[in-house]
This record gives C-alpha cells, sequence and structure tokens, in this order.
C-alpha cells in the first residue's frame, strides 16, 4: 500500500502547484491587462509598451512572461474591453418596456461606453499597437455577440406578432454596424451630444422597423410597452447563457 500512496499524493502535490500556478499567471494578467487599459487612459491610444510596463511597476521583460507579443496584449485588452460593454449591454436585453425605451437605453449604454474610454475604443478599433496579424479579432467577436443577442429579441418580438423572423440576423448585423460605424464618427467629430446622437439614432432604428411591420400590415405605439412573454424570455436567456459559455 505505501508504494501506490506516495506516488498519487505526489502527482495530486504537483496537480495542486500547477493549477496554483495557473491562477497566480492568470491574475498577473489580469493585472497587466487592467494597467494597460490605465496606460491607455493617460497616453491615449498611440501607448507604447515602456509606458505600460511604467503603469504597472514592472519591466518589460516581466510583461514577456505572460504575454507572447504585443498583440497577445492586445487581444486580452480588447477581450477587456467588449466583456465591459457586454456586462453594460446584456441586462438590458431582459429589459421590458416600450420599443423607444428599449432601443434607447442600448444605444445610451453603447454611446456611453465608448464616451468614457474613448482612448481605449481608439486602440482597439485601430490595432496600431498590434505587431502581427492577430488570432482573435476583439471588435468583430462583440459586434458578433451584440448582434446574436439583438436577433434573439427581434425574432421573439416578431413571433410574438406572428411575423416572419427570418431576416432578423441581417437586420441585426446591419443595425450594429450602423450605430459602430455612428459611434466612430461621433468620438472623432464630437460635433452633438450623446442625447441628440442617441436620438437620432432610435429614430432610424425605430423607423426601420416600422416599416417591417407596416409592410405586414402591423401599426404599432413605440412608446406603448409590448412585452414578451416570460417563456420568451426563458428561451432569450438560455440562449444567452450558451453563448457565454461557449464565448
Amino acid at each position: 500500500m505505501s508504494h501506490t500512496s506516495r506516488p498519487v499524493k505526489a502527482v495530486q502535490r504537483g496537480d495542486a502547484r500547477r493549477e496554483r500556478w495557473r491562477e497566480h499567471r492568470q491574475a498577473r494578467r489580469a493585472e497587466f491587462v487592467e494597467a494597460t487599459v490605465r496606460a491607455i487612459g493617460k497616453h491615449g491610444a498611440d501607448v507604447g509598451m515602456d509606458d505600460i510596463a511604467a503603469e504597472a511597476g514592472v519591466s518589460k521583460p516581466v510583461l514577456y512572461r505572460h504575454f507572447n507579443d504585443k498583440s497577445d496584449l492586445y487581444v486580452a485588452v480588447g477581450e477587456w474591453g467588449a466583456e465591459l460593454l457586454m456586462r453594460r449591454l446584456r441586462p438590458l436585453f431582459h429589459e421590458n418596456g416600450s420599443p423607444n425605451q428599449r432601443i434607447r437605453r442600448l444605444l445610451d449604454a453603447y454611446l456611453g461606453t465608448i464616451e468614457q474610454y474613448p482612448e481605449l475604443y481608439r486602440f482597439v478599433v485601430q490595432r496600431n499597437f498590434a505587431d502581427r496579424p492577430v488570432h482573435s479579432d476583439p471588435v468583430s467577436a462583440e459586434k458578433t455577440v451584440i448582434a446574436n443577442s439583438l436577433s434573439r429579441i427581434l425574432g421573439e418580438y416578431l413571433r410574438l406578432l406572428g411575423l416572419d423572423s427570418g431576416g432578423v440576423e441581417v437586420w441585426s448585423h446591419g443595425v450594429v454596424g450602423m450605430v459602430q460605424a455612428s459611434g466612430d464618427w461621433w468620438l472623432d467629430r464630437q460635433s452633438m451630444s450623446r442625447s441628440d446622437l442617441t436620438d437620432y439614432l432610435a429614430q432610424i432604428i425605430w423607423h426601420a422597423i416600422d416599416g417591417v411591420l407596416r409592410s405586414a400590415g402591423l401599426v404599432i405605439d413605440p412608446d406603448e410597452p409590448l412585452e414578451i412573454s416570460d417563456q420568451g424570455l426563458r428561451v432569450v436567456a438560455e440562449a444567452e447563457e450558451q453563448e457565454a459559455e461557449h464565448g
């Protein structure tokens, strides 16, 4: 018995040490990503590795122990930004209210986030920091997640109204692309308030939806609540959870 128990215990101790080391590396990566976000806020989207190392209080070689290269750090920062945005948007997809209320809440949350982190947004979108093609594109991934969430909500609404939901993915990706392009323009120009931009975009989005409904003979007041059933909300929430688990 003694000959078999010692190797098992040794393996268990080795596994525990590897797990602690893995958790330590993950924690250090997270710390360095947050330091990079702070450095971007101070130095702008053209931040350099020296600025990031100084903000993190370490040398550049220490940073490179935790990231393969600048592109690896870029992807990690992009994922941090995408997760921040989705933490703000995700609950709003499940809040009931009138169509206008729902549209404006989502727009305001998105525009509010890029207004709060303009240099981080530019850092991720412009991709100047990455020193090689990246294995994943945080911007495309984020747009896909938002569009998928929007598709599920629109699909539930159309099915609630007895309409064909076959076009929801096309519409959702189109809306997300329009909002992102408008946000890019707004950050560069700052020629209107966030409230005014929200109003304009909400008007465009609602009239697009209204056009689809009217073509089917339906006229809906955008300021009157249009609630999804509890079952519909559960379907959407389960889909969201599955996507988050596999994302």
